[in-house]
């Protein structure tokens, strides 16, 4: 059970001349951007620190089919600028800066980047989740150089080539289906008999000739010379091994929420998302999460976008409500 109940500091920082803002927002993508939109929108002075990339996982998606107001799709990249330009059009300052640091027990809370100490009277964390990976033999050694887990950044490079894909939800075969332009055979290694993903992402994979699945299969090693030449299969029913040959392997098997160096600041899950109310509330009173870095279930952009929304303005009560905080 969270308490939410305002705390006096553990320790007060030192008076200097460092700008305080009333919120910083770590992260930019989805939930990160909207938060920052209508935290802009409310007149709170808001910093988001977005990162090398802002717009976080559509900035690596071809074409987003299911976020409202778009019939017909939008690439990924164009939804991700228009995200940004929204929030700068409300005042946002936007700082391409990565976050190395936080500490939540003092007031104003402390926030640190590769290159600045920032301090806030209120924090979104928003910092998303990365790509799992398989964790075997060929692994780290191929990556970049024949394994990746982003089809639109490398899909190019496997024009009329045979490529693995591993996973059965929707990233998986998203990103299948787009290699499908490029590659002559995408094959689909999935540890189940039958795939997680939506019903018409299914319906356009089982459609598409270039696929072919291979089921109830783990990958075991990733095998190559100076670049990758195929994968060693095992299946779980029967316990047999095999070799499929390949020029690449992109990787979808879920995520991981960034929270690293949250541990210890804010109250983690046994998977290691932040622990969040209704009201996106953290166990810090002042700190919100939003995103991906706190929802392990439904990992969609709209759902991100929504919490974001709820963060900021669950911000703009916090500071209604404690304006000593923001004086």
């Amino acid at each position: 059970m969270l308490d939410f109940k305002l705390t006096t500091p553990q320790r007060e920082v030192r008076p200097s001349d460092e700008e305080t803002y009333d919120l910083i927002i770590l992260g930019g993508g989805p939930a990160g951007l909207t938060a920052a939109i209508y935290a802009g929108r409310a007149r709170i002075h808001t910093l988001l620190l977005v990162g090398p990339l802002p717009g976080g996982q559509p900035a690596n998606t071809d074409v987003v089919e299911n976020f409202p107001g778009f019939p017909e799709g939008i690439e990924g990249p164009e939804l991700a600028q228009r995200f940004v330009a929204q929030a700068e059009r409300f005042g946002v300052q936007i700082v391409h800066d990565s976050v190395t640091g936080v500490d939540f027990s003092v007031r104003p809370f402390i926030v640190r980047t590769d290159s600045a100490t920032y301090r806030a009277h209120t924090v979104i964390v928003a910092m998303g989740a990365v790509p799992r990976r398989l964790g075997v033999p060929g692994e780290d050694r191929f990556f970049g150089r024949g394994v990746s887990t982003c089809a639109t950044c490398d899909g190019f490079f496997y024009r009329d080539k045979r490529v693995v894909v591993v996973g059965g939800g929707d990233s998986a075969i998203i990103e299948g289906l787009y290699l499908t332009r490029f590659a002559r055979e995408v094959i689909l290694v999935h540890r189940r008999d039958q795939l997680r993903a939506t019903q018409i992402y299914q319906e356009r994979a089982f459609a598409n000739p270039k696929m072919r699945f291979v089921w109830d299969s783990v990958v075991e090693e990733i095998l190559g010379e100076k670049t990758v030449t195929g994968v060693r299969v095992r299946n779980l029913k029967t316990g047999e091994s095999s070799v499929i040959e390949a020029d690449g392997v992109f990787i979808y098997i879920g995520m991981e929420p960034q929270t690293q160096i949250f541990a210890g600041q804010l109250e983690l899950n046994e998977r290691g998302y932040i622990v969040t109310d209704r009201y996106q509330r953290t166990s810090v009173p002042g700190v919100f999460a939003a995103g991906d870095i706190q929802d392990p279930r439904y990992r969609q952009l709209v759902v991100a976008a929504g919490t974001g929304a709820i963060a900021a303005m669950e911000v703009e009560r916090f500071l209604e409500m404690y304006p000593q905080n923001h004086q």
